[in-house]
């Protein structure tokens, strides 16, 4: 019983890295198979792709829970050429997750009637993955979490000229993880020249302000944007010299967007602390 329990999880596992040339041939233009997955079920082609440098997806991690999962993120829609072959539901799921596994990848959950989600390391890369199987399709979704790509980068003359001029400046390149108030080890750049900014300028004095999107409950949102900029706050006294007296935390939420919420790339310039001359 075992070996034959064996032979068939082996099967499974070898069923997934052999593609059919037929099928691939079909695929739309331009879309190729996942590196992760460098091939697919047998029978399907690509029948459409997206690909994303900066993009979020929320990966089912358990019942009624989901994960937020930042990065590059890649989609695949695969279509079954006959659907007299397509395998079932458990024969997917089973083929992803065991293929998840075998590049020592970690199962998050598994639906056996519909999905698998699951997380694995890769040349220094976390990269979540969830496999669904449809009617006649399978959409397979990666993300390679990484922070977005700062292109505005922190300079403190910028923030001197925007604050004479306006009254404020947006500091990008302060980093969280979603939902928490820590900055992080990668956001030291940005606080030197805040630091820069108030060692230029000793009459200077200002709210540190934090600001989110729109995701998520209002309240919830207001405290966390509060307890960001306290954190930037501290960040900047204890570490890099500004007065206390020079600086007040304040939390703003989502209630002054730069740009839409409607998109990531609008919800990521959202996601700002902003100084504040007082």
């Amino acid at each position: 019983m075992e070996k034959i329990k064996h032979l068939w999880i082996t099967a499974i596992v070898l069923l997934i890295s052999s593609g059919l040339a037929g099928a691939a041939s079909l695929d739309k233009k331009g879309c190729l198979d996942h590196p992760v997955f460098p091939s697919r079920m047998p029978g399907y082609s690509i029948a459409d792709c997206d690909t994303k440098d900066f993009d979020a997806f929320n990966f089912e991690t358990g019942k009624k829970e989901k994960t937020r999962v930042e990065g590059r993120r890649t989609k695949l829609t695969y279509r079954v050429e006959d659907r007299s072959k397509e395998p079932s539901a458990l024969a997917i799921v089973r083929n992803y997750e065991n293929a998840i596994q075998s590049v020592q990848g970690t199962i998050l959950f598994v639906d056996t009637n519909r999905w698998v989600n699951g997380k694995i390391a890769k040349d220094g890369k976390e990269i979540w993955v969830q496999a669904e199987r449809g009617n006649g399709l399978i959409w397979l979704t990666l993300v390679e979490k990484a922070g977005m790509a700062q292109d505005i980068v922190a300079n403190a003359d910028a923030f001197g000229k925007d604050i004479k001029s306006t009254g404020h400046a947006a500091v990008y390149g302060i980093y969280f993880d979603t939902g928490k108030a820590e900055v992080k080890p990668e956001s030291q750049a940005a606080l030197q020249e805040v630091a820069k900014l108030f060692s230029s300028d000793p009459g200077l004095k200002a709210l540190v302000v934090g600001h989110t999107d729109s995701v998520g409950q209002l309240e919830a949102n207001m405290k966390l944007s509060q307890a960001r900029a306290e954190a930037v706050v501290q960040a900047l006294t204890r570490s890099h010299g500004v007065a206390a007296t020079r600086l007040k935390a304040q939390g703003a939420g989502p209630i002054a967007p730069v740009a839409t919420n409607r998109t990531e790339e609008g919800r990521a310039k959202n996601r700002r602390v902003e100084l504040v001359e007082q």
